[in-house]
C-alpha cells in the first residue's frame, strides 16, 4: 500500500493565475472568520465558569460584562454577514445564474449524488485502492461546510437570539424554552467549534496537499497549476465553454499574501488551542 496517505505538498509552478472568489466574498469570509473566533472566546469562559482558565480569560478582556458585549458584537454582525450572503444568493438565482442553476449543477452548493460518488472515491484514494477522483468547483467536504453554518446559524443564532431579548420573546414562548435555549446554544456551539476548528481547518489549510495554509480565500486567486491538478472538472469545462481567459488575472499581491499568512495562521492557532482548552476541561 504505497499511496496510504496524500502525496507531499508540491510548490506550484509560477504561472497564470485564474480568479476564484471576488472582493466581496472574501471580505464576506474574512468577517465571518473573526466573528467565528471571537464567539467561542468570549463564549467559553461563562460556560466552564467553574475552572481557573476562564475566569482569567474573562478578566483579560475586561470581565464577563465585557466579554458578553463582545460576544453579542460578533453575534451581531456574524448575522448580517449571513443575511447578506443569503440575499446575493437569491439576488443571483434571480438575475444571473437562475433557480436550476442554483439548486443543481456544477456551481451549485447543494448537495448531488455525484458528491457520494467523490466522497467515496476520495477515501479509496486515500487508502491506495484507486485514482484520485476529478473534483469540479465544489468538493463534497467543501459543500459540508457550508450547509454546516446554514444549520449552526438557524440553531445556535435562534436560541441566543431568545437568550438575547427574553423579554420580547416571553411574550409569546413559554417559560422553559428559554430552558432548552440555554442547553441548546452552548451544546451546540461547542459542536460547531469542534467542526470548524478541527474538520474545516484541516480540509482548507493541513491537508498534506495545502500545508500549511491554502491562500485561495484570502487573495481570491488560484494558480493554473492548482486549478487543473484539484478541479480538472471546471477547468475542462471553462476551457470547452472559452470561459478560462476571462477568469484570468494578475498574480496576488504581497499584502494580501501577508493578510493570508498572518491572520489565517493566526485563526488555526487560536483554533487549536481553543480545542485543547475545551478538551481538557471537559475531562478534568
Amino acid at each position: 500500500m504505497a499511496a496510504v496517505t496524500a502525496p507531499a505538498a508540491v510548490p506550484a509552478p509560477a504561472g497564470k493565475h485564474y480568479r476564484r472568489f471576488g472582493p466581496v466574498e472574501r471580505v464576506m469570509h474574512a468577517l465571518l472568520m473573526i466573528t467565528f473566533l471571537g464567539c467561542p472566546i468570549t463564549g467559553l469562559p461563562p460556560l466552564f465558569s467553574d475552572h481557573a482558565w476562564a475566569a482569567g480569560l474573562a478578566k483579560a478582556m475586561g470581565g464577563f460584562k465585557a466579554i458578553a458585549l463582545i460576544h453579542r458584537i460578533c453575534a451581531a454582525v456574524m448575522i448580517v454577514v449571513f443575511v447578506a450572503h443569503v440575499l446575493r444568493v437569491f439576488h443571483a438565482a434571480v438575475t444571473r445564474v437562475g433557480l436550476l442553476g442554483t439548486l443543481w449543477g456544477p456551481y451549485s452548493m447543494v448537495p448531488q449524488p455525484v458528491d457520494i460518488v467523490d466522497a467515496w472515491r476520495h477515501i479509496l484514494w486515500v487508502v491506495g485502492r484507486g485514482p484520485r477522483p476529478p473534483f469540479d468547483r465544489w468538493t463534497y467536504w467543501e459543500k459540508f461546510d457550508y450547509w454546516a453554518v446554514f444549520w449552526g446559524m438557524f440553531i445556535i443564532g435562534g436560541s441566543g437570539l431568545l437568550l438575547w431579548f427574553p423579554a420580547a420573546f416571553s411574550s409569546f414562548l413559554p417559560g422553559w424554552m428559554f430552558n432548552i435555549a440555554t442547553v441548546v446554544h452552548g451544546e451546540e456551539a461547542l459542536l460547531a467549534v469542534g467542526f470548524i476548528f478541527t474538520i474545516h481547518f484541516f480540509n482548507g489549510h493541513l491537508r498534506p496537499e495545502k500545508f500549511p495554509m491554502d491562500l485561495v480565500i484570502f487573495t481570491g486567486r488560484i494558480t493554473e497549476h492548482e486549478l487543473k491538478e484539484e478541479r480538472p472538472k471546471e477547468y475542462a469545462r471553462l476551457v470547452a465553454q472559452g470561459r478560462l481567459a476571462q477568469l484570468e488575472t494578475t498574480p496576488p499581491e504581497p499584502g494580501a499574501k501577508r493578510f493570508g499568512w498572518y491572520v489565517g495562521g493566526t485563526a488555526v492557532v487560536v483554533g487549536v488551542l481553543t480545542i485543547v482548552v475545551i478538551v481538557w476541561s471537559v475531562i478534568l
